[in-house]
């Protein structure tokens, strides 16, 4: 079959059911398509779970990383969010930290792909919650940022606030998801007060944050500092998405591209890039970051893309072996690589995916310095997979390549370490981009041997478990490293 009907069918199944595909032709970014399953799923009339349930197979037994380790029997009676579940390679052994902890689906797929672009209901306060003490009935909330412009930034709620109750109730174990994740329209938040000895007392009224539908702008802040004869870059970027969702304009790129033209024009020659609450997004925008600050990358590999022996075979004979699947840097005339010998990089247990593909891709070229919590582990990246027909509603996000550096190093499933462990606290959460704040603390100690702050310490407060964050709600858990197709 020639190039130019390939691509055509390519085109016409993108319209059947793959949410983004790249153009048809022979260059780096190509990212297979193969042959699609059939179109002919759904029957006449009402859809069944069934009928979604076959959807999601065929799709899985083509794409899906693990696509040989399907049960050779699923159950096609259960309801498409357990049936999808239940194909996910030994996702239940906690013993393995390479089995798919990530693949996910939601039942509406234009939430889905709006949230895989930053845009959720939210109040725009994203928070890490905590047990009170050893009983661990008690909960607080401990807000982490605030999105730009967003009710809770109107609210006037900031980092660092702690809050006890919703809608007067005080958070336990057992009623903050349904407190705090009910899709509800407003909150009303009751926020208190730390002492030194990590007392709270409560404020006496509580202070109402609107949820409404909000696009987040990734780039959260940037700014520099002069230390000991050094020009510090600083960053905090919160999502790899190139814009705003349904926009082709590629806005928060282009504001990246802006930030680091002026790190270029004062003479930036250190840089933290904050990525402690980046979950991941887009390879695109991961791309065109990396290709900002990395030393004499040129058009070198950023990283290659693994995928299954099906979709390998297909884009052998089609491309040819080693000339599909392979992502290189671009040419950036922001790009500051040329004044770094190294960058250091934040992380938390909440840094993860494109994040980490950042650290690894980087690693062949400069020293990377990563400081904070060890990452999540992701080394796999997923496509968004729906039925553009829209008879079937929903939208399905499964693993489909993992990813390898230019060295080809791919094998990171437990996170990267820290070369300097730096904990957040609980109760005392300093402004981003404060020289006093921990983790951007150590970094400018680490540039110039000055301390800017205290080196940061655990208290008993800091060791109790978490039972999560609002972080982990983002995108499907928000472990995302996307292929735009």
């Amino acid at each position: 079959m020639n190039l130019i009907l390939r691509c055509r069918l390519a085109l016409l199944w993108a319209g059947l059911g793959v949410l983004f595909l790249s153009s048809c032709k022979r260059d780096p970014e190509v990212v297979p398509v193969g042959t699609p399953p059939a179109s002919s799923t759904v029957t006449a009339g009402a859809v069944t779970d069934r009928d979604v349930n076959n959807w999601i197979l065929e799709n899985m037994n083509y794409y899906y990383l693990w696509n040989d380790k399907l049960p050779a029997n699923p159950d096609k009676t259960l309801t498409p969010d357990k049936f999808f579940l239940s194909l996910l390679y030994d996702r239940n052994n906690t013993a393995n930290s390479d089995r798919d902890r990530f693949s996910w689906l939601q039942a509406s797929a234009t939430e889905l792909k709006a949230s895989l672009s930053g845009e959720t209901k939210t109040t725009g306060m994203e928070f890490r919650l905590f047990y009170r003490d050893q009983s661990q009935t008690a909960i607080i909330g401990s807000v982490l940022y605030v999105k730009l412009n967003s009710p809770a930034a109107q609210a006037g709620v900031k980092r660092g606030d702690i809050f006890t109750r919703v809608n007067n109730e005080t958070l336990t174990g057992s009623n903050y998801n349904q407190l705090l994740y009910n899709n509800a329209d407003s909150y009303a938040f009751t926020f208190a007060q730390a002492t030194a000895a990590n007392v709270l007392t409560e404020d006496k009224q509580s202070k109402t944050v609107q949820a409404v539908v909000f696009q987040e702008d990734p780039v959260l802040l940037d700014t520099t500092y002069t230390r000991n004869g050094r020009t510090i870059g600083y960053v905090v970027y919160n999502q790899f998405v190139p814009g705003p969702n349904g926009t082709t304009a590629k806005a928060y790129d282009v504001k990246l591209d802006n930030v680091f033209a002026k790190f270029k024009q004062k003479g930036v020659n250190e840089l933290v890039l904050d990525l402690r609450y980046n979950r991941g997004g887009y390879v695109s925008s991961a791309t065109n970051l990396a290709s900002l600050m990395g030393k004499d990358v040129g058009n070198k590999v950023f990283y290659w893309q693994r995928w299954n022996s099906k979709v390998k075979a297909d884009y052998d004979q089609k491309y040819g072996a080693g000339k599909w699947g392979i992502q290189s840097f671009v040419a950036k005339p922001q790009n500051i690589g040329a004044n770094l010998s190294r960058v250091y990089i934040l992380t938390t247990g909440s840094t993860a995916s494109a994040s980490e593909l950042i650290i690894n891709g980087l690693k062949p070229f400069m020293n990377v310095v990563t400081i904070g919590a060890t990452t999540v582990g992701k080394n796999v990246g997923s496509i968004t997979i729906s039925d553009a027909s829209n008879k079937i509603k929903w939208g399905i996000q499964p693993l489909t390549f993992k990813s390898a550096n230019a060295d080809g190093f791919a094998d990171y499933p437990d996170g990267f370490k820290p070369l300097v462990e730096v904990k957040e606290s609980t109760y005392d959460l300093k402004p981003l981009g404060a020289i006093t704040e921990p983790l951007l603390a150590e970094a400018i100690y680490q540039i110039t041997g000055t301390r800017t702050a205290r080196r940061a310490t655990v208290s008993a407060q800091d060791l109790l478990p978490s039972p999560g964050s609002s972080l982990d709600r983002k995108a499907g858990g928000g472990n995302m490293f996307l292929e735009k197709f």
